[in-house]
């Protein structure tokens, strides 16, 4: 879809999780931790391969506590992040020309390598069209489908919850990208009845590149089992590593979202000059688009990097990403968007309250203006 000067698409958020869940959603994790580690080995990790697991007996005990508080029947941790995750479950299943059901929009461009790789047959129809879907799920040409949780398209609308279900019904098994929404929705993929939700870890603060596959107790058998060799385990301390992580990100998102709300509704009522218009989307992570009142968004991130924020990602919401990040439209929202490349800035608050990304917004476009940007 392309974007006219009339600004910017109607979007369609997905629903966050308010302070007092995410708080009993910590709580929640404690408790799977404690049925699953004795108290000192929450201080020892081992590695290896070891004879009857395959991996590290940390790294199984994390698996577990992940499992629980999923409530799934299995999960599997994975090289690779998030795309390793997305990779291993559908290794797991398909195989080269075997169909598989998408949603007709650009596909984020390392699962695009993915899905290259496999061979699998895609077929595209609009998850956001109800007809269409049942339609193709009716066929009985599909064994599985593909969900990304998040919006590929600005202006997508469909349901994942809706989606998950009319798959079920027609016998269609689904994996589910939950990267950007896991911890940060109400309900996960495999909460709403995926049989796998693919996500990193290092997007919720754990080390780098480790993912995790959470769901079906065959296919995460068929996970572990592919990933045989000792080279690709998540080590011991890997595994420990992100279960301390992923503690405290709940209520770390929670914050970060009402934030990102404060910070839409004071653009909104035009706190800031040369501001013509703002929305929440999940383009890719949940964030703010901001079109500006002339094509300098190119211009701005280098900018608003002398104030303090960061010019560029490095996990979307990693350990690392601390500064509010001002940043261009990702590339599958402009591969559908193009004509916002010029107008609109990408702004996450990360750790930042809402007047320091005011703030810093405020003044780079005041310095872009004295320099006739």
């Amino acid at each position: 879809m392309a974007v006219t000067e009339g600004g910017l698409p109607e979007t369609f958020p997905l629903p966050t999780v308010p302070l007092e869940d995410a708080v009993a959603r910590q709580y929640r994790l404690m408790e799977c931790v404690a049925r699953r580690f004795e108290g000192e080995r929450l201080f020892e990790a081992d590695a290896g391969v070891v004879p009857g697991l395959g991996r590290p007996r940390t790294t199984a005990g994390v698996e577990a506590v992940l499992a629980d508080f999923f409530d799934a029947e299995a999960a599997a941790l994975v090289q690779g992040a998030g795309t390793g995750a997305i990779r291993a479950a559908l290794s797991a299943v398909l195989g080269a020309g075997d169909p598989l059901l998408i949603h007709d929009a650009p596909v984020y461009r390392t699962t695009a390598v993915t899905l290259r790789g496999l061979g699998v047959a895609v077929t595209e129809v609009d998850f956001n069209d109800r007809g269409a879907l049942t339609e193709a799920l009716a066929s009985g040409r599909f064994a599985w489908a593909y969900v990304q949780h998040t919006r590929q398209r600005l202006t997508d609308s469909y349901d994942p919850g809706k989606v998950l279900a009319a798959c079920r019904a027609a016998g269609v098994r689904t994996v589910v990208d939950d990267n950007y929404a896991v911890m940060r929705v109400p309900r996960s993929g495999v909460d709403l009845g995926a049989d796998a939700s693919c996500f990193s870890l290092f997007k919720l603060h754990g080390p780098e590149g480790v993912g995790v596959v959470v769901g079906a107790a065959d296919l995460v058998a068929r996970v572990h089992a592919d990933n045989y060799s000792g080279g690709g385990q998540v080590q011991g301390h890997q595994a420990l590593d992100a279960l301390r992580a992923l503690t405290h990100v709940p209520v770390m998102w929670s914050l970060q979202s009402a934030v990102g709300a404060e910070v839409a509704e004071r653009l909104a009522a035009g706190e800031v000059p040369r501001v013509a218009e703002v929305r929440i989307a999940n383009a890719q992570d949940r964030c703010l688009l901001v079109r500006l009142d002339r094509p300098v968004a190119r211009e701005l991130p280098a900018v608003a990097a002398r104030y303090g924020a960061a010019p560029y990602p490095v996990g979307s919401n990693s350990r690392y990403e601390i500064a509010p990040l001002f940043y261009r439209m990702s590339s599958s929202s402009l591969e559908a968007a193009p004509g916002l490349a010029e107008w609109t800035v990408r702004i996450n608050p990360m750790r930042a309250g809402a007047d320091l990304v005011l703030d810093i917004l405020r003044r780079s476009l005041h310095d872009l203006r004295e320099t006739g940007v």
